[in-house]
């Protein structure tokens, strides 16, 4: 009884911390697949979310802001690259991470990176930066609907 209480927990465990934050996916090639769809730009969080004070700091002083919110749902498809210590993320999630920290030669957290539909970089930020959101409306707005 032992055994198959403390499996279902770690089942619920896992399952609860494979989730990407609401409104983010863990998934590269899917979220440039919809970036390409709906002619937006892909944000990239590069994170250590159990671990890392400053992503912390930037997940409740940015991305969790209605400003933020707004923003990102007009003009960006959010992606979470989580590079946690003490939660384990499926295989296929992590190789993907790892082989994207090397493709975009990340060294630390957070670590912001907007590419286009194609993958290609447009915009990098690297450590915590509150003023974040109004570099992405500067530097990374999609264009007008009128330029589409």
């Amino acid at each position: 009884m032992k055994t198959l209480a403390l499996t279902t927990l770690t089942l619920l465990m896992t399952t609860a911390v494979t989730l990407a934050k609401t409104g983010w996916d863990d998934n590269y090639e899917k979220s440039l697949a919809k970036a390409k769809e709906e002619q937006k730009l892909v944000l990239l969080d590069f994170t250590g979310s159990d671990w890392c004070g400053w992503c912390v700091k930037l997940d409740e002083e940015v991305f969790s802001k209605p400003a933020f919110k707004k923003f990102a749902k007009e003009n960006l498809v959010l992606v979470e690259l989580d590079f946690p210590r003490g939660k384990n993320l499926p295989r296929k999630t992590k190789e993907q991470n790892d082989a994207l920290k090397g493709k975009f030669k990340v060294s630390g957290y957070p670590t912001i990176i907007v590419v286009d539909p194609e993958g290609k970089e447009v915009y990098r930020c690297a450590g915590y930066k509150p003023t974040l959101l109004d570099e992405l409306k500067e530097k990374a707005a999609k264009p007008s609907a009128s330029a589409k």
